[in-house]
């Protein structure tokens, strides 16, 4: 029987100005744990690592690294995302990054995903999302007020999700695509 491998991505890397500042970031606004630290082998390629998880089984998920060159002037990331379980996290963490002082925060439904968006010390786009219930093809991008309650936002979220040619329920899809990747019967 052939092996078919299923990667699974569990952690990253991102070269860093200020380590301390972000840090503080990541453990305050975040939430995650430093599971480790230290210089590399070879300091002169990597001079200090910060290891960070949420997740007791996985010793990091996350790894700081100094000696992000001064001359990057943009960010070196896309995004980088969080999956939290709920509403009530994604607000949390985002009263929080308030807290710390970050503007620029963006509330955004995908229709298979609640997401806020904001920029970490270093530029990087930082997305906290949780999932819907609901799935549309995706890209698929619409602004929205999480200060409302959450019946509201679900409410509002489903009827939009409703309206989007191919709509169903996330169960439906999670379906289709083990179908597609082979997973199951």
């Amino acid at each position: 029987m052939p092996i078919t491998p299923r990667p699974r991505l569990t952690h990253f890397g991102l070269f860093v100005t200020d380590l301390a500042v972000m840090e503080t970031f990541y453990t305050g606004v975040m939430g995650l744990s430093v599971t480790d630290r230290g210089p590399y082998p070879n300091p002169e390629q990597y001079p200090h690592l910060v290891f960070l998880s949420s997740d007791p089984k996985e010793h990091h998920q996350f790894v700081l690294i100094s000696g992000r060159p001064d001359s990057v002037d943009f960010p070196l990331n896309q995004q980088m995302s969080f999956l939290v379980d709920n509403l009530d996290e994604m607000r949390e963490i985002v009263r929080r990054a308030k807290a710390a002082g970050v503007t620029g925060i963006e509330s955004r439904t995908h229709g298979n995903a609640w997401s806020s968006y904001f920029p970490d010390p270093d530029g990087n786009r930082v997305e906290v999302y949780t999932h819907t219930p609901w799935h549309v093809p995706q890209p698929n991008l619409r602004e929205i007020d999480f200060d409302r309650p959450n019946a509201e936002v679900i409410r509002d979220t489903e009827a939009y999700c409703q309206g989007q040619e191919g709509f169903m329920t996330a169960a439906e899809r999670e379906a289709e695509l083990a179908k597609l990747m082979g997973i199951g019967d």
